[in-house]
């Protein structure tokens, strides 16, 4: 596998993904995460065209997607019912889905941002992505509280830092 910057042509295969993604959390008990329509076809367009959507191949086929910059969310500002682990720059990862029936997408998406980010990722689920808390434990993210996004809904937050791994054992 490999990951790449997203192109407008990437665009219906990508909308696919997340189509088929929107199917699989209204399966597996998440249905209002990402609802029936979310991220639209303008968000990912804005993502592209930005430079933070980035897409995951296996040879040449696209098996995976997700926005990715190294920034101060907004959202993550204030957090309740707990605290970020470390204040260092930090990468961010939203909007990641994967091919349906490919394993190991999401975690290898995962490991090539927290390179990027220089070894601090943040990120957040819902609180019925119980799939996606899965893949985030077992790559060493730590629970560290709830944030709020932009619609006022609760969104459970991890972290990962370089200091995590190596007091894991360095394994992710």
């Amino acid at each position: 596998m490999k990951i790449r910057k997203s192109k407008k042509e990437d665009l219906e295969r990508i909308l696919q993904i997340y189509e088929d993604a929107r199917a699989f959390m209204r399966e597996n008990g998440n249905p209002t995460q990402w609802g029936e329509k979310e991220p639209q076809a303008m968000r990912v367009l804005k993502d592209i065209a930005d430079g933070d959507s980035y897409v995951c191949l296996d040879g040449t086929e696209i098996i995976g997607v997700f926005f990715f910059k190294v920034m101060e969310e907004p959202n993550y500002a204030v957090i309740y019912e707990g605290e970020w682990k470390s204040d260092f720059a930090y990468g961010v990862i939203h909007r990641i889905a994967a091919d349906r029936g490919r394993r190991g997408v999401a975690s290898f998406c995962i490991g090539w941002a927290f390179a990027q980010s220089g070894g601090h990722l943040r990120i957040d689920t819902h609180e019925n992505n119980k799939v996606m808390q899965r893949v985030l434990q077992k790559n060493g993210f730590q629970y560290c509280g709830n944030i709020f996004v932009q619609d006022g809904t609760k969104r459970l937050a991890f972290e990962l830092t370089q200091e995590m791994l190596s007091e894991n054992g360095g394994k992710r």
